[in-house]
Order: structure tokens, then sequence, then C-alpha cells
């Protein structure tokens, strides 16, 4: 199964860009989180303390970076290592986390967030770090490297379940994990428990939703976005996906009603060049 990009496991941070090709909104990752640092990995380690190969592979290709940046964060690197003094290290951490997010290197935000979560561990400690790691793995490009996110995201967020049972956050972010392991009916159930405990719960509604679209059991979907778009009738990713599940279920005026809402509360012209496609394929 593959990994459905960004926003379409995280419909709640707002109404992101929808109608972007998934291919393109996922290689903004490119598969890899580390600047070019010379004998840094993508971590800023030294080459080869990770699991995952150095330098450029299929999974990894070549990014770009200004020189700026690549010396601040090599710098830091080079603090964080030498820094004895546990305080001053997790803030040197943070900052890294921060510097790395800001180029979109999540993964290796993740990193120094885990790092900072194992010295001070808790709830929010973990799920930061989960978090970054959650962002790296909606947008990898391969198998391979969605199975080595996916494994690090189950690991942090059953550590963020350990300390609060009841996060639903972290619950529907470690069922999508899941989709990646030898396990996904798992994730499947953690999505349905979500639900069980909070029936209005947008995001668990909308995976579930568009998982069902990915096994091809649209009337399932539609059913889920249909109820979705119900309970938050301007979420324009669940008005578009209402759309896509109903035209292949053959209901074609009941999609072309859900395309031009999700066109009518959008000003993404991406998102309309997509429902306008859609519209003429529904002609």
């Amino acid at each position: 199964m593959f990994l459905l990009p960004k926003v379409i496991v995280k419909p709640k941070d707002g109404q992101p860009t929808l109608a972007q090709d998934g291919a393109a909104t996922a290689n903004r990752d490119q598969g890899a989180a580390a600047p070019a640092v010379g004998e840094l990995d993508e971590h800023g380690h030294p080459a080869g303390s990770h699991d995952e190969p150095s330098g450029p592979t299929a999974e990894k290709p070549h990014m770009t970076m200004p020189t700026a940046q690549r010396r601040e964060i090599s710098t830091l690197v080079a603090k964080y290592t030498a820094e004895a003094d546990q305080g001053a290290k997790i803030g040197i951490a943070r900052e890294l986390a921060e510097k790395y997010k800001a180029v979109e290197r999540f993964d290796s935000a993740g990193y120094y967030l885990e790092q900072i979560a194992l010295v001070r561990p808790g709830e929010q400690t973990f799920q930061r770090a989960a978090d970054q790691y959650y962002e790296a793995y909606s947008f990898a490009t391969t198998e391979a490297r969605q199975k080595l996110l996916g494994a690090k995201c189950r690991e942090l967020y059953e550590r963020v379940l350990k300390n609060n049972p009841d996060n639903l956050n972290a619950k529907t972010n470690l069922g999508m994990a899941y989709m990646a392991s030898e396990n996904p009916v798992k994730g499947i159930t953690l999505l349905r428990e979500v639900l069980v405990a909070d029936p209005r719960n947008e995001q668990a509604l909308y995976n579930l939703g568009l998982l069902a679209v990915q096994s091809n059991q649209y009337d399932k979907a539609a059913e889920r976005f249909a109820e979705l778009t119900e309970i938050n009738p301007k979420n324009v990713n669940a008005q578009f996906y209402l759309g896509v599940s109903l035209a292949q279920t053959g209901a074609k005026q009941e999609a072309r009603e859900a395309f031009l809402a999700a066109k009518s509360i959008s000003s993404d012209p991406a998102l309309a060049a997509s429902v306008d496609e859609q519209l003429q394929k529904l002609q």
C-alpha cells in the first residue's frame, strides 16, 4: 500500500493545498532529510552512524541548500557533539530541530527532538519528536523509506500513548504509521478505536476514507467523506475526495456537487484545475 501525501494524512492542519500531484508533494522531502555537510549523515552525525547508507542513493537523491544554512547547521552539529553540559546540549538540540524543520528535513528535526525526549521523557516531548518523524513519513517516496520512518513513528507514538493512552492524535498517527508495517490491520483497528472514543474525529474519518479509496472501496469511502463534510462542510479535502468517491460509484450528480463545493471554499488554482479535470470526466 502506497503512502498518501501529507495533505491527506493531516487534514486538521487547516486547508492545505489538495490538488498538487502526489509525487510532486512527496518529493518536497526528496526522501532525504540531510543537507550536504561533508562527513555528516542526515542527522548531522558521522556518516555511517545510523542505519541508512550515507551519500546519495535512489532513495536519497542530491538536495541543495544555501551555503549559509549548510554552514550554520554544520556549526551547530559540531557544538552539539562537543557540548558536555546536558542543559546546554538540549538547547542546541532544540535549535537544530528548528533549523532542520525550516529546511524541511523533518526526520533530522525528529532525531534531535528525540534526543531531548530521551533526557526529559514525557508525553509532550515524545510527541514533538514523533510528529516530526511523521512529517518525514508522510513525504516518503519509496517503500524502504516509508518502512524505516514508519517504524520510528510507531516507536515514538507508542511512548506517547504509554504516558497518555487517551491521546487521540497520537493514536491516529500511530494507526497510519502501521500502514507501512507488516500489520496494517492494526492500523485500521487503531483508527476505528479513535472513532469509538470520538465519533466526530476529523483526522480519523479522513484517513479511513482515503484508505478505503486506496483499496477501491468507494462506497465506504463516500460514507466516510459524507460524514466528515457534515461535521465540517469547509473541509476542502473531504469535499474533493467525496467527489472522487461518488464519481467512482456512478453518482455523477452528487459527485459534481461535491467537486463544486470543494472549489467554492478554496482559492487554490491547483485545486480548481483538478476540480475542472474531474468535472470534465463526468461529462
